[in-house]
């Protein structure tokens, strides 16, 4: 095995981190190789580790993966401007798609972050239009500011270590951010469930990177865990609140600002040993400045030009002073005993780091050559995993553990691509002892998507005081806490250029795998999580594991509803057939990150109109368009029971959408479902809805929650659609889709789209589609057609006699239960339905065929 520090000179050295031999990283080899215990499943875990690496999102990182929702995504939303959601447009008039990011030959690694602050990420949602990614997004750096870098992704080729990790385990591609913003206060979400100190919409939302610290303050899960005597510890080789590095030290050394208890007050971080030396320091040199300062002074009269500035300089230092000592008796050695247990446990397990190793504060320098040119750069000397790997190995492990990482090991875009190092150092300290890892279940996710694109909106709250933004179940979303806005942060001090009014979140999607004996495979679950579905797992596995309810109380109720606790990842060991896995091509010498540096800039095309018009008329046939590895990967089932169906009122006035998440098939464990709603055409303005001088706009759109076992209605006038033409489109999680077209003339009939036994009390489903037709009509003949758009079906044709009723089975085995076909009725040219996406039967499936361009299964 590789010594301690070994693994930091491969990370510099490493294109993608993957193994030195070439081949498959051995660290995901000795996972998957070690089985767990005969009969076991994960609720025989004894150990949960996080890591949440830092600003990437799911398309950029994994939009060309065979088997997830990505690159291929044959129903994704259409835009304003009638483009697909891949051809974004910016101010000028320039229109671009997805490009490949070379990690070798570019600098791309090299160039920085670009914007990803609240009121970048809601500008680019522009609600719920999607199409303002380019001009929300452009990098802060001029000689990039007029390149798409947020179209930007990478490929199998650049991140072969993550990609072999998606091949061995499960990875989750409806894995949302939590907020529509940047890094910290996704990570107060991840630790605590919330950014509010109080279930309220008037409790300040610490919805920026702008906390000071130890300012905030509610309870975070780490705490409820103490409560209950369950073991946790946080790993991070330093703090950021201690202050004193600089440079290459503190990129390589602190943890970025990424553990966000360290902005909470009750755990005190203030009494960290470095801080109150940077206070002492501070303290000492601060008199004698002060003290120059009135010497310069009393050489000057009151009318001499700079006495005033140097006066009021003067008394901020004092003031400085005066609060830095104050601090110091505060924040003394003494006090810190005053604590109680509790107090000194969680600042103790919330803020551990690699002191116990003489080098974590050292830098070292490692020095090479490639082709002839001397290459130096500084890396840490110190074993930036030390405790924990002290821990693992002495077998003190905890039940939860979170691990930080430093900025350049932390995936952000300011910093090179060395984060993959650190996820296969930790697999190879918890897979050196098998018996560890038998009992381990290690989560990988990042916090936000930095400002890279993805092509799918995610699912946000409507305002609960505006039924015009959607609507929820009864009792969800109440509060209001799930929603900002632009008043109370002026009336915050936030600028009035910054302050944005919208939903929190979720934010956009960000990759996460999960990695342990009960999830290998190569599998995708595509069930909508968020990051307090970590905290919610953790509800579930705790009340298993212990009987203990560690609820977190912050989860909002809208939360709960429409994002789930991460069980449907794992699957019985039984059930984990062997996945082949394509090696890594054998290479001569090892590729060097760090060598990229010195590379050209990424090469990107502007699309001309032809070309455009080529990708919306055939985006996975389109050669500039990225695509996915072909084939299809073992999807988990997930407990999805959906429908969504919608005709015209009684008074033909408007149209009537009924949205469900049903419990017959699942039961206990049916989950509720999120539901975006789009008008793609013309349609009235909130602000002019029911007006007498109604303004259209090309986009709107809705957002909905419905509890399992729920159904949820809402109607849309028809005076609002342009020419009164009705045209909805609804999207639910797992490529589920309905677009109902049509005007006041529609025919007398009813459409249901139902999953053939799914009615029946504990029905279980075929996996067939049963589309109930009735003709409502006294007279009239109903000829209809139902036209496959995906699977190659032929169309299925029926004439319904008045006043009757017909069910088509639609047998879905050759698709692996999934769908997508119109109805069309013959002499009806404006009307027409749409159903799209999989049916749930309980079992294990296949990804979608059709993004895998897999003609038969």
């Amino acid at each position: 095995m590789d010594t301690r520090r070994d693994f930091l000179k491969k990370a510099i050295l490493m294109s993608g981190a993957t193994g030195l031999s070439g081949v498959m990283p051995p660290s995901i080899q000795k996972a998957l190789a070690i089985e767990p215990d005969p009969g076991s499943t994960y609720l025989d875990a004894e150990h949960v580790v996080f890591l949440m690496q830092e600003n990437r999102s799911f398309d950029h990182c994994f939009g060309s993966l065979s088997g997830v929702r990505g690159f291929n995504d044959p129903r994704a939303i259409t835009l304003p401007n009638k483009n697909l959601v891949w051809l974004q447009t910016n101010k000028e008039g320039e229109t671009y798609v997805p490009f490949r990011f070379d990690i070798r030959d570019t600098k791309i690694t090299w160039m920085g972050s670009i914007p990803h602050s609240r009121p970048s990420q809601v500008d680019a949602d522009n609600q719920g239009k999607y199409d303002k990614w380019l001009d929300a997004k452009k990098s802060g750096n001029e000689k990039f500011a007029s390149m798409p870098i947020t179209m930007g992704h990478y490929t199998r080729e650049d991140l072969e270590f993550n990609y072999s990790m998606a091949d061995a385990f499960t990875i989750c591609d409806q894995n949302f951010s939590s907020g529509m913003t940047c890094t910290w206060p996704n990570r107060l979400y991840f630790w605590s469930g919330t950014i509010r100190g109080q279930k309220n919409g008037e409790a300040k939302a610490y919805i920026r990177n702008d906390i000071p610290y130890g300012e905030a303050h509610w309870k975070t899960y780490p705490e409820r865990l103490e409560e209950n005597g369950i073991s946790w510890k946080i790993y991070q080789n330093d703090l950021s609140a201690g202050g004193g590095l600089t440079g290459d030290q503190r990129a390589w050394l602190s943890n970025f600002g990424c553990n966000p208890l360290e902005f909470l007050s009750q755990f005190n971080v203030r009494f960290y040993p470095r801080y109150v030396a940077t206070l002492e320091r501070r303290s000492s040199l601060l008199p004698e400045a002060i003290a120059a300062l009135e010497k310069k002074k009393s050489g000057m009269s009151s009318s001499d030009k700079g006495y005033e500035k140097l006066t009021r300089e003067i008394e901020v230092k004092k003031k400085v002073l005066q609060d830095t000592n104050e601090q110091l008796k505060k924040w003394s050695k003494e006090n810190f005993e005053k604590l109680t247990p509790y107090q000194k446990n969680i600042y103790n397990k919330a803020f551990s780091t690699n002191a116990g190793d003489a080098d974590y504060l050292e830098l070292t320098t490692l020095a090479y050559q490639e082709n002839g040119q001397d290459r130096k750069l500084p890396i840490p000397k110190g074993d930036i995993l030390y405790e924990f790997r002290k821990d693992v190995e002495s077998g003190n492990l905890p039940s939860v553990s979170w691990l930080v990482p430093s900025q350049n090991f932390s995936d952000h875009p300011s910093a090179p691509w060395y984060g993959a190092l650190l996820t296969s150092e930790i697999l190879d300290i918890l897979t050196k002892n098998p018996e560890v890892w038998k009992k381990t279940i290690f989560i990988l996710t990042y916090d936000e998507n930095d400002g890279y694109f993805d092509h799918i909106p995610p699912f946000v709250a409507p305002d609960p005081q505006n039924p015009k933004t959607g609507k929820c179940s009864s009792g969800v979303n109440v509060t209001g806490t799930e929603y900002i806005r632009k008043e109370q942060e002026i009336a915050e001090g936030v600028p009035k250029r910054n302050a944005r009014s919208g939903p929190i979140g979720l934010g956009f999607r960000v990759p996460m795998i999960i990695a342990s004996p009960w999830s290998k495979g190569g599998k995708v679950c595509s069930e909508v999580f968020d990051h307090t579905s970590s905290l919610k797992f953790l509800e579930h596995f705790l009340r298993r594991k212990f009987g203990k309810e560690v609820i977190e109380e912050n989860l909002t109720e809208w939360r709960r509803t429409v994002t789930g606790d991460l069980q449907s990842v794992f699957s019985d060991p039984k059930e984990q057939k062997e996945r082949k896995v394509d090696f890594l091509q054998k290479n001569s010498f090892i590729e060097k990150i760090y060598n990229a540096k010195f590379k050209k800039v990424p090469s990107f095309k502007m699309l001309t109109r032809d070309e455009i018009e080529q990708i919306n008329r055939d985006p996975m046939g389109a050669a500039l368009m990225s695509h996915q590895e072909p084939g299809v990967r073992p999807a988990r089932p997930i407990p999805y029971e959906l429908y969504a169906e919608g005709k015209l009122s009684a008074d033909k006035k408007s149209f009537e959408l009924t949205m469900e998440a049903g419990d017959k098939v699942f039961g206990k464990q049916a989950v509720g479902s999120p539901f975006n709603v789009y008008a793609p055409n013309a349609y009235v303005t909130m602000e002019t809805e029911g007006t007498d001088h109604p303004v259209f706009e090309p986009v709107r759109a809705w957002h909905y929650a419905v509890k399992a076992g729920d159904r949820l209605s809402d109607d849309y006038s028809l005076s609002h659609f342009d020419a009164g033409k009705y045209h909805l489109c609804v999207y639910g999680p797992n490529g589920f889709f309905r677009e109902f077209v049509g005007n006041s003339e529609d025919p007398e009939m009813e459409l249901s789209c139902e999953y053939e036994n799914a009615r029946l009390l504990n029905g279980k489903l075929s996996g067939n589609i049963a589309l109930r037709v009735k003709n409502k009509g006294h007279a009239a003949l109903l000829d209809i057609s139902i036209k496959d758009h995906a699977y190659g079906n032929e169309t299925v044709t029926r004439k319904i006699s008045a006043d009757s009723e017909t069910v088509v089975i639609l047998n879905l085995k050759k698709s692996a239960g999934w769908y997508d076909f119109s109805v069309i009725l013959n002499g009806a040219s404006e009307y027409s339905r749409r159903y799209a996406g999989h049916v749930e039967t309980g079992k294990e499936s296949v990804t979608d065929p059709h993004m895998g361009k897999i003609s038969k299964l």
